[in-house]
């Protein structure tokens, strides 16, 4: 069985949408695409050039992958894996695509499939639909998370009401210079509740 990543870099109200670039997602009206880049630091850049040296294979959602599709095939000098590892991408009506190593699928029995089978883990980058289907469906491992100190109010946000009740326990964090707080949670079972002081 492979582990499913969800890596994602979030504001502090959730917002996921348009972080890397200028014009990135401008969907919906989203006016602050490239929020992420004022927090860039030494320390946080060495942090995701590790990620991004790690072998995986990625799910993405359609949105996300017509981004990337015009940008990573050409700039595999920044993250040599992202050609090498296997892209699975959920879309209903794109089916091909020039990108090596590129497979479409388009439901979550496929990535149950996937799941279950022999491989990489899989890394979810931005894709938010696809996020909130592994969440509802109790399929997130792991969740990495980049939160940077500042708030948008309107976007794509990494959760929303379908999402189970799940406990992560942290397993790795770090605060850069600039205030981005990096955290790996990992799945931890049931919800337990009780009562403080008690």
């Amino acid at each position: 069985m492979r582990k499913i990543i969800v890596t994602e870099m979030i504001t502090l109200d959730g917002v996921m949408q348009g972080p890397g670039g200028v014009g990135e997602d401008t969907s919906d009206g989203f006016k602050y695409s490239g929020w992420s880049a004022p927090y860039d630091d030494n320390e946080g850049g060495t942090f995701v050039q590790k990620e991004l040296a790690q072998t995986a294979d990625y799910l993405l959602g359609r949105k996300t992958f017509d981004i990337w599709e015009g940008f990573w095939p050409h700039h595999a000098d920044i993250w040599p894996g992202i050609n090498k590892g296997t892209k699975y991408v959920m879309s209903k009506t794109k089916k091909k695509t020039d990108w090596e190593n590129t497979v479409f699928i388009d439901s979550l029995k496929d990535i149950k499939k996937l799941k279950n089978s022999e491989g990489s883990d899989i890394q979810v980058w931005g894709s938010s639909q696809v996020v909130h289907l592994l969440l509802e469906n109790d399929l997130v491992d792991e969740l990495r998370l980049k939160i940077y100190p500042v708030i948008l109010g309107k976007g794509k946000k990494l959760f929303d009401d379908s999402a189970i009740p799940a406990a992560f326990t942290l397993t790795g964090s770090l605060v850069t210079a600039t205030g981005v707080i990096i955290a790996t949670y990992k799945r931890a079972g049931e919800v337990k509740l009780g009562t403080i002081g008690a």
